[in-house]
């Protein structure tokens, strides 16, 4: 499990270190395969391979003939790219996938779980702010799942 926020820097060549608490987890669990590809948030989604195998075989089964899920099918397998860690622990983004997250020099790695979200760091920052703000307001929309969590 991905776990925390870690600010993380972005060399002139495109290549960010994955902070070592989850080097080893990560050679462990793919051998430092992983597949990064874009969220409609405008951050990247890393996987470890196995869990983006997981989801693209959910993908592949949604029903083509859905306007939405053909759409999600499209951004999500089109822009799914396979990088391998290298010895130092980076991973080499490529342009197109910095471009779409506005990555240039400083992001934030998100531990979701079996993924992490990669934002650039003044996207994080302002999507934060929005988030904590509306979590504050009580509008009384709240799903079921949510209901039933207990923090």
């Amino acid at each position: 499990m991905f776990r925390g926020a870690s600010q993380i820097a972005i060399d002139g060549k495109g290549r960010m270190a994955i902070p070592a608490r989850y080097r080893d987890p990560l050679a462990a669990a793919c051998d430092g395969q992983m597949v990064v590809t874009v969220d409609p948030d405008e951050c990247l989604l890393v996987y470890p391979l196995p869990a983006w195998e997981a989801v693209e075989r959910e993908l592949v089964s949604l029903a083509n003939l859905d306007r939405r899920a053909r759409q999600l099918q499209r951004i999500l397998m089109g822009y799914a790219t396979e990088i391998a860690m290298d010895g130092q622990g980076r991973l080499q983004l490529t342009p197109l996938l910095r471009k779409f997250a506005h990555l240039e020099s400083r992001g934030m790695l998100i531990g979701q779980g079996n993924k992490f979200e990669l934002w650039a760091e003044e996207h994080w920052n302002a999507r934060q702010a929005e988030w904590m703000n509306d979590l504050r307001q009580e509008d009384g929309e709240m799903s079921a799942a949510l209901q039933k969590l207990s923090i």
